[in-house]
Formats: structure tokens, C-alpha cells, sequence
């Protein structure tokens, strides 16, 4: 089967490791992915093939995109990207149309979307999937954004996957006209990656750890948010933790200098880097995750059965509900702001690593009854319903 995804990330890398979950159980079928970002430092699957766009990405401010390019001028890029789009459409002839995030996000983006879901309207034997999240970030005004994505899904979408648990985060908690959606809804479980077999003692044993010895992951997601977060931490780690060993990443988009800062921050005990292609084995092979609350680095936690402290990006809500909500089932503890200063930082670091039992033999158990298996389910669904 010919599968299209369009798949945008203009700010971290978040939107586009949770559309890997579902293109890796995608393997046997013709799949290409629309790609208009940042460079990305991920492994795509073999079965994927890649169109990438001309780059795109959201200012300082969270306000708008501009060109990753310098010399580029944004009005000429989406002409460009527009026109590249629809002859992507016409000559892949896509079965199935899953495009990730809008209607509920990336309005900015309408100015190409539009004109391909329209001509996927308008050709007969193509489905089109909207690709979604457990919970929305807030609006300025949400009755005019809710009617707005309720006419859109509806008038270009034959299907929303929303990958999350409807038993702990449905998507009505942020959403409220779920009842004015005319097209089949289905729940898929939330994506995450989960770990290698041997994850914990291949790592363990890279670092040379001894038996009992407590690793520590800290990391930012893509990096564009959570140096602050990072800075704390190496600062806590030299302050207490005693024996323990800490593992860094930045993620891709840091910018260089704050790289380096913290490269310099780190001790002997302590090691600083940009990415991980495995970072789900890390998270097995760790006593404690400590991170912002991403819904890809949250989740790949609780499969990893690995307890994490969470630091939620201040600017919206999602990432601290999504804490709330799954630390009901799961070891996630919020930080808050003034947890970031370096000796309450350690105190709360040594408090839940002792909280182990002492042997660092393995992980604790994936959170409880949580639906961990949004990749696949979502892939069958996506298959089925074009089926």
C-alpha cells in the first residue's frame, strides 16, 4: 500500500520521533515522508523514503517561521514548497494521506496544506488520516480554533488517530467539541520506543559501571528549550550523588556555545553529548531520567520502566498535566523552578535514586495498565480503515 506522511517540525524534534513510531510499523508497505525542518539526527526506517522540503522553522520568538537558510526569502520558499508538495501527491498516488498534527496545530503551514488535501479530496481511493497527540496546548481563543479544526476535519479527513490512553488522557481534556466530529475517531495508545534486548547491561558495561552503581540520563529533546535544565543538573551531579555517573544529551539544536558551556561544566564522573540514536537503552540502563516533559522522552521513560524528574516547559500546559495525569501510573515527579538550584537539586536526585533497591540489577516495571503500544495500533488502524 502507497503511503504518504507529512510530518512538520519546526521547533524540536518531538512531532517527528512520535510519526517514527508509526512509520517503523509500517514495514512492508511504500511509504514516503514529507519532511521541511531542520536537519534531524535520526535513523529512519529502510522501508521510508524521504522528500525533504525547503527548510522551515519557528523564530525566536514562537511566533512565526523563517527560513533555516539565510539567504532564502520565506515568501519564495512556500511557493516552492507548495508546488514540490502537490507533484509529490500527483506522482506517489498515495493510497493513504496521513498528515500529522493539522487541523489541531501548524496553521501556519495552511498556505501548502490546504491545496493537498484538496486535490486529495478531489482523487477518488485516497484516504486521509490526522495524526495527533494527547493533549493540545492552549488557545488565545478556543471556540474560534475548535470551530475551525471541526470544519476542516471534517470537510478534508476521513480519520483522526490520536495516540494517547482514553483511561487516563483523552483527548475532551483539552479539546472540547469531540462530539461535533463527524469522522471515525480511534485512540491508538501512546507511542514510545522501547528498549533493545540486554539494553541495561550492554550500557552498563560500555561504562564499565560497577555492580550497584547508579547512572543518571539527563537530556532536553531537541535541544531548542531545557539548557537551564541541563546546567542544574551537572551542577547538582558534582554536589552530591556520590559514585553516581551522569550521562548528558543536549539534543541536535542546541546552539554551539551553550554546548560547549556544559562540555566544560561536566567533571570526571559526568559526559556530555548531542544525541543518541538509542536513547530508549540508556533510559533502561539509568537509575534516573531527568528531563523536561516532553510527551517522546515522558513516555520512553515509563517504557523503560526507568523513574524520571520532570521540568515542564513553563510556556503552555502540556507537559506538566501530561506528569500529572501519567504520574498517577508511573514514577514522574515534578520539578519546579526553584528545584533547579544545584544543592536542593542534588538532595532531590540522591532522595529518589535511594528510593532503588540498592542492587541496580534492572528497571522498575513499565507504568501500570498504561496502553504503550500507539506505533502499531496505529499502523494497523491506518491500514485497515484504507483497506
Amino acid at each position: 500500500m502507497k503511503i504518504l506522511v507529512y510530518c512538520q517540525h519546526v521547533l524540536g524534534i518531538g512531532h517527528l520521533a512520535r510519526t517514527m513510531g508509526i512509520l517503523a510499523a509500517l514495514q512492508g508497505h511504500e511509504v514516503v515522508l514529507v519532511l521541511g525542518g531542520p536537519d534531524a539526527a535520526l535513523r529512519l526506517p529502510a522501508h521510508v523514503r524521504v522528500v525533504r522540503l525547503p527548510a522551515l522553522r519557528m523564530d525566536a520568538s514562537f511566533s512565526g517561521l523563517r527560513a533555516v537558510a539565510a539567504d532564502r526569502d520565506l515568501a519564495g520558499i512556500r511557493e516552492e514548497r507548495k508546488t514540490r508538495l502537490l507533484e509529490v501527491f500527483a506522482r506517489f498516488r498515495p493510497r493513504v494521506l496521513l498528515v500529522e498534527l493539522f487541523p489541531f496545530g501548524r496553521n501556519s503551514f495552511r498556505f501548502e496544506l490546504e491545496p493537498l488535501l484538496e486535490a486529495a479530496r478531489q482523487r477518488s481511493g485516497c484516504r486521509v488520516a490526522c495524526s495527533v497527540r494527547d493533549i493540545l496546548v492552549e488557545r488565545d481563543n478556543r471556540e474560534k480554533f475548535e470551530q475551525r479544526v471541526v470544519r476542516r476535519l471534517n470537510r478534508w479527513f476521513d480519520l483522526l488517530l490520536i495516540h494517547s490512553d482514553p483511561d487516563l488522557v483523552p483527548l475532551d481534556l483539552t479539546f472540547g467539541r469531540m462530539g461535533d466530529i463527524r469522522i471515525p475517531v480511534r485512540y491508538t495508545g501512546f507511542i514510545c520506543r522501547r528498549p533493545g534486548p540486554g539494553a541495561r547491561a550492554r550500557i552498563r558495561g560500555r561504562l564499565a559501571l560497577e555492580p550497584g552503581q547508579r547512572l543518571v540520563v539527563a537530556s532536553a529533546g531537541g535541544g531548542s528549550v531545557g539548557h537551564r535544565l541541563l546546567a542544574a543538573t551537572l551542577a547538582a551531579h558534582r554536589r552530591a550523588t556520590a559514585g553516581a555517573r551522569l550521562q548528558v544529551f543536549t539534543g541536535p539544536y542546541l546552539e554551539e556555545p551553550l554546548f560547549t558551556g556544559l562540555q566544560h561544566q561536566a567533571g570526571a564522573t559526568a559526559r556530555v553529548e548531542r544525541f543518541s540514536d538509542h536513547f530508549p537503552d540508556w533510559l533502561a540502563a539509568a537509575d534516573l531520567s531527568i528531563s523536561m516533559g516532553g510527551y517522546n522522552t515522558t513516555l520512553d521513560a515509563i517504557a523503560a520502566g526507568c523513574p524520571a524528574l520532570i521540568h515542564p516547559f513553563a510556556q503552555n500546559r502540556e507537559q506538566r498535566l501530561r506528569a500529572r495525569l501519567l504520574g498517577t501510573r508511573a514514577p514522574l515527579f515534578l520539578l519546579e523552578d526553584h528545584d533547579l538550584e544545584p544543592a536542593r537539586l542534588a538532595r532531590i536526585m540522591e532522595e529518589r535514586l535511594a528510593e532503588r533497591d540498592g542492587t541496580g540489577t534492572g528497571p522498575q516495571a513499565p507504568g501500570a495498565g498504561i496502553r504503550l503500544d500507539g506505533g502499531p495500533a496505529a499502523a494497523r488502524i491506518l491500514t485497515r480503515e484504507a483497506a
